[in-house]
């Protein structure tokens, strides 16, 4: 189970615990309590969930439901437990389809989605539509300050990936402040020429942008007032290129080590944390040793506290599940 942490997990699914604890491993998720309970013969979804409320060792519950035995009683329960920490909520059966399988798989009623989606809303749960979703949230409430996110800073090499980050927050109720002019050409001095861009999104031009440049960009854009978290995307898989070029294996050319003590470093300096993008779009036999230097980044980033995702869009979405949860919770 790895190291001991503040995410606990129940499952009216055996395949779906066993599926969740691997995503979470994957991504460094470090789990107090793993619970699958299957059609509920002795204990139900209501006696886990308060369990877990008043465990001291849970700082964030996970759950993968089916359906529940006394709803009135589980929703009274999330809504209390949600008052002190975060319930994420994957249920299963919300189509037609998904409604009759989970009737042969656990006799449970699944209910519908509307009245889910609701009382899912009005009891402060947060609902995520699929495992990976849920390890993303999971990770981002285990690891962020537990507080809202509205404005972010934006940080990588390839104006596409400013593209993507805007219309992802957007679609999540985050903003990205363009920087004041005098703060722009404080970070244009440290930008690469030509292609690069101030503004945020902060274009960084290449993959390559060297991480002390980086250091000096994330601790520049801290100050303004707006921006709360920095995310930042490194392509770290362009490398190769240059490990090739040198007769180097990828891990002794990828910058990622330096990357991550950079990021921590403005995170610890500025009180703002720092959340990092690690696309992996090469998946073939030939390209293992990308795979092997993800997985070290993602090690490196994540014992310094540093969440990682797969996508811009994954890391936007986690954080507006933090926004959701603690702008309500707070409201």
């Amino acid at each position: 189970m790895g190291t001991p942490g503040s995410v606990s997990f129940m499952s009216q699914s055996g395949g779906h615990g066993g599926r969740f604890v691997e995503l979470g491993l994957e991504r460094r998720i470090n789990f107090s309590k793993v619970v699958s309970f299957g059609n509920g013969a002795d204990l139900r979804e209501g006696e886990l969930l308060a369990y877990l409320g008043d465990d001291p060792e849970t700082g964030v519950i996970a759950m993968y439901v089916e359906g529940v035995e006394d709803g009135d009683a589980f929703f009274a329960t999330a809504r209390a437990v949600g008052r002190r920490k975060p319930v994420v909520v994957y249920k299963g059966g919300l189509s037609e389809a998904g409604r009759r399988a989970v009737v042969g798989h656990t006799a449970s009623m699944g209910g519908s989605r509307a009245i889910w989606e609701g009382v899912l809303r009005q009891v402060n749960a947060v609902q995520v539509q699929d495992l990976p979703e849920m390890a993303q949230a999971c990770l981002a409430f285990s690891l962020l300050p537990p507080k809202p996110y509205r404005g972010v800073s934006v940080v990588g090499g390839g104006g596409a990936l400013g593209v993507a980050a805007g219309d992802a927050a957007e679609a999540y109720g985050i903003a990205i402040p363009l920087l004041a002019p005098e703060l722009q050409g404080r970070i244009d001095d440290f930008l690469p020429k030509p292609g690069s861009s101030p503004g945020n999104p902060i274009d960084v031009a290449n993959p390559f942008f060297p991480p002390e440049g980086l250091r000096q960009v994330l601790r520049l854009a801290a100050e303004d007032e707006r921006v709360e978290l920095q995310v930042v995307t490194s392509l770290l898989y362009h490398y190769k290129s240059q490990a090739s070029a040198l007769g180097l294996s990828l891990a002794k050319v990828a910058p990622f080590r330096e990357l991550a003590e950079a990021a921590g470093d403005v995170a610890k300096e500025t009180g703002k944390p720092v959340a990092f993008v690690l696309p992996s779009p090469k998946q073939g036999l030939d390209d293992l040793d990308v795979l092997e230097v993800l997985a070290r980044a993602r090690r490196a980033f994540l014992d310094r506290g540093i969440p990682v995702f797969d996508e811009v869009s994954d890391a936007l979405r986690a954080v507006g599940h933090l926004n959701t949860y603690y702008g309500r919770r707070h409201g």
